[in-house]
């Protein structure tokens, strides 16, 4: 058998360089267990697997105690013990019975480096002696530890991983005969834990970042305390805030340089510098944990009434062994549970109800039975009272209603300030006047983002989420952004320009259908082959770049596929258009989504947009711009990390208008494809080709149509052309006009500002354009239509010069002859064919273009299926 005989000699090969050992693991459980799979993995003999009973008399369940002088130890036979983070008391019996043995030391590191503030940090395999992690150092490995890092998410990110993986490396290495032994310097060896409680009571005398690292250095282990209301208080879930909220409770802690704030956030502590940190978690001295914003509130919630099948739902008898009988008041640390008893519950509760979805601050927050099981119903019966999601709105009265927009960044479930209070203005097209202050995302805010939205897959719920649940919830952002609608439509059009009813109607509407749409492919992703259906994986974390001209829907085409795949999203909205990216983030966190799936940076394309397309855990970033800048992002994706990417890029769509159309429609259909969304439309047809025996008609019906046009608000109902989106764009306009008329071309009307305030330009018509000028090649992106004549019959002439463009994103043509509309069709060199019509996409036909368009498809099955997973 060619597999057995590949086996055989990789085994053979593997002997030849290590010596095959009989290795006694001893140590922490979860921990040992990788490395237990690893050692088996390089071929060892695993002979044991022992640990050391707590002092509550609790096993671990890993493997046999190690009591006394060892007896059953002993009888192994081990060669080499290796001790994956092991904290507890070893008898040197043991330790002496092979020989030297590596130790990794985790914790004790991880506490140390926070408290000091380092901003490195890292671990080391050492030689066991008497005091364990003092003998000679065997191997070391370091990381970067970030302002807001814990113990926690270090041990997730590195210290786990890395730590198995460095604790392999050691036993090659000995293996191997290669093993150093470096005698540690006397300051730096490890002789008593600074872990204790008595020696982590907060000294207020020093600055935030100084408290913030001393109450993340103690977490949870001992837990950084102080005297609040005549008793011990113990601060979990620091962070560093630049801005602190100032509505909120105050609280008086003695020592402190000024009183604390009780937020809906968290508790807002100050150091002696005036900044501010937040700590999200209180714990009191009876063990009682509790949300910090909950402080003056605790202990509110009625009790819940259990069924029969729900009071069987508790797995703490299996946990507990050491407890004869499990009451309402057993306290789950006070019977002897550790901190991989919280890890195990947690993962024993999800096994048994997917629904139930912990996280190990639940148990830490609901330490007795009676507790427990009441949080762990709630949340199954959807009524666990979720955090409030804090929200500073702008309010307007406006257009028969009150509209409330959120302004900041949104990042891991929080609307939050941009990294030093930066924030810009948003201008309203219609008046020119500033509609609100905005946040301005930073390269530190894109860095939070990704890692919010890494964790929300990789230790979040979302990753895990049976796909049905996943559609569910984003039927249910569907069903909310429909009872929003007026108001998303309302504040798209004093944010874009976009008139009211089109922002209704397509804006908004064609972005809820989206999200039904993709909803429903959450339980249907496959990937045929015929006749195989093969494997894929999720790309995790995905980030998608928007544009300023339809700023909801261009989020809905691209997020809609992203989430339905089960990938997490970091988004940028267009600088000049943030504000229905904010109150969808709003919404999608009112639907249920778990912090971090989603994430909103409104900022400059040149810090946010370059950051997105440079960071290395990004995996696909799908963007819709000018052609100029997908061309560097694709650069900067290849160079980074060779992220996946799709383009929407820019256009110059040609429309071919036969003799024989029917003109009515060629001429509505025809002002449609140029002054949709006021020329502002990606596929706009930006050169009409007419056939000479109908072009003075079809020019004089145009005039006729564009005089009839009103130009105005575009919240009032009988407006047909709003504002151009910015001052920028319309001045690009007034140019690109200039250069039309400089060129020869005819200019029949427009090609000016409206003298009133706002961005309004005058619909435009130009004739007599040939194929060299500027205005026949280059996109407007307008209200600008470009008019050539071609001869009529010549079908592949006109063909010829509609393809002799570096786009391809659209196209179309009218004629009443169905042979010409299928061959015309057939020869244009574009991802869409309009017959007969102009400008209508459905959410389930894939959109794309060609050449310098772009690639890569919004919409569709094929988006769901292709664009946002890796096939393998």
């Amino acid at each position: 058998c060619p597999s057995d005989l590949q086996s055989r000699v990789s085994h053979f090969c593997t002997e030849l360089y290590y010596e095959m050992m009989k290795i006694a693991v001893i140590g922490q459980s979860l921990f040992g267990q990788e490395v237990y799979k690893e050692l088996r993995k390089d071929g060892h003999t695993i002979v044991g697997v022992f640990t050391i009973p707590d002092k509550d008399g609790k096993a671990d369940p890993l493997g046999e105690n190690l009591t006394g002088t060892g007896t059953q130890y002993k009888a192994t036979g081990a060669e080499l013990n290796v001790l994956p983070f092991c904290s507890q008391f070893i008898p040197m019996e043991v330790i002496d019975h092979p020989k030297h043995e590596p130790v990794f030391d985790l914790l004790s590191l991880a506490h140390r480096t926070l408290i000091h503030g380092d901003r490195k940090g890292g671990f080391t395999v050492f030689w066991a002696d008497d005091g364990l992690d003092t003998g000679p150092i065997l191997l070391q490995r370091e990381c970067d530890v970030d302002p807001n890092d814990t113990v926690n998410t270090i041990y997730k990110r590195f210290l786990f991983p890395e730590g198995v993986k460095g604790t392999v490396e050691a036993v090659r290495l000995i293996a191997e005969g290669k093993a150093p032994r470096i005698t540690q310097p006397q300051e730096g060896a490890t002789y008593e834990c600074i872990q204790k409680k008595d020696n982590s009571k907060i000294d207020w005398n020093q600055s935030a970042e100084a408290l913030h690292n001393w109450i993340r250095g103690n977490d949870k282990v001992p837990g950084a305390w102080a005297e609040v209301d005549g008793q011990k208080v113990t601060f979990y879930g620091s962070s560093l805030v630049d801005n602190s909220p100032t509505n909120g409770q105050p609280l008086e802690i003695p020592g402190a340089s000024q009183p604390g704030i009780v937020t809906k956030a968290g508790l807002v502590l100050f150091g002696n510098d005036s900044k501010a940190l937040l700590v999200k978690n209180l714990q009191f001295e009876d063990g009682k944990m509790i949300a910090a914003a909950q402080y003056f509130n605790s202990g509110s919630s009625a009790a819940v009434e259990l069924t029969e099948e729900e009071k069987t739902f508790a797995v703490w008898q299996s946990i507990l062994t050491n407890v004869t009988e499990i009451e309402d008041s057993t306290d789950f640390f006070k019977s002897g549970a550790a901190s991989m008893d919280v890890v195990r519950l947690v993962e024993e509760v999800k096994l048994r109800a997917s629904g139930c979805q912990l996280q190990n601050e639940d148990v830490y927050m609901n330490t007795t039975f009676q507790d427990f099981i009441q949080m762990c119903v709630r949340k199954l019966r959807g009524e666990d009272g979720e955090e409030e999601l804090v929200v500073d709105y702008v309010s307007k009265n406006i257009n028969n209603m009150t509209i409330k927009m959120p302004h900041q960044l949104f990042i891991n479930g929080e609307f939050v300030d941009a990294d030093g209070g930066k924030t810009y203005k948003t201008i309203n097209p219609t008046d020119g006047t500033a509609i609100c202050d905005v946040s301005l995302a930073q390269i530190s805010d894109v860095d939070r983002a990704v890692a919010a939205a890494k964790e929300a897959f990789e230790e979040g719920e979302w990753g895990r989420m049976n796909p049905r649940d996943r559609g569910r919830l984003i039927y249910r952002l569907a069903d909310l952004m429909e009872e929003h609608q007026e108001e998303l439509a309302t504040i798209e059009a004093i944010d874009s320009g976009a008139v009211y009813t089109l922002a209704l109607k397509t804006h908004v509407g064609m972005s809820i259908q989206t999200f039904r749409y993709f909803a429903g492919w959450c339980d249907k992703i496959q990937v045929r082959h015929m006749p195989e259906i093969l494997p894929f994986s999720l790309l995790r974390v995905c980030a998608i770049v928007i544009p300023w001209n339809y700023p909801l829907m261009m989020l809905a085409w691209k997020t809609a596929a992203c989430l339905a795949a089960g990938n997490t999203v970091v988004l940028k909205p267009a600088q000049v258009t943030p504000l229905t990216a904010l109150k969808f983030a709003e919404l999608a966190a009112r639907a249920g989504l778990p912090k971090g799936v989603v994430n909103i940076l409104p900022g400059s394309g040149a810090l946010v947009g370059q950051r997105l397309s440079d960071h290395p855990d990004v995996r696909k970033l799908g963007f819709t711009g000018s052609t100029e800048i997908g061309k560097h992002i694709m650069k900067s994706c290849a160079v980074s990390n060779v992220k996946k990417v799709s383009l929407e890029l820019g256009g110059k769509s040609p429309l071919i208008i036969f003799g024989d159309c029917d003109m009515d429609k060629a001429v509505r259909m025809g002002m449609s494809s140029v002054f949709f969304n006021k020329g502002e439309n990606c596929i706009a047809a930006g050169r009409l080709f007419v056939e000479d025996t109908i072009h003075d008609q079809f020019v004089k019906r145009v005039v006729e149509e564009v005089k009839k046009m009103k130009i105005g608000d575009p919240l009032d109902r009988s407006t047909d052309h709003g504002p151009q989106n910015h001052k920028a764009h319309l001045d690009k306009l007034v140019e690109y006009c200039q250069t039309g008329i400089k060129e020869g071309a005819t200019l029949v009307c427009g090609s000016k500002q409206v003298q009133r305030p706002g961005f309004f330009f005058e619909p435009t018509l130009f004739t007599d354009v040939q194929d060299h000028m500027y205005i026949a090649k280059e996109e407007s992106f307008g209200p600008v239509m470009i008019i050539s004549k071609f001869k009529s019959g010549d079908v592949d002439d006109v063909l010829r010069r509609a393809n002799a463009t570096e786009y391809g994103l659209a196209s179309g043509v009218f004629t009443r002859d169905i042979s010409k509309a299928l061959y015309v069709s057939e020869k244009l060199n574009a991802g869409t064919v309009f017959v007969n019509t102009y400008n209508k996409t459905d959410v389930a036909s894939p959109f794309g273009g060609f050449k310098q368009s772009g690639f890569g498809k919004d919409l569709g099955e094929k988006n769901c299926c292709f664009s946002f997973i890796h096939i393998f």
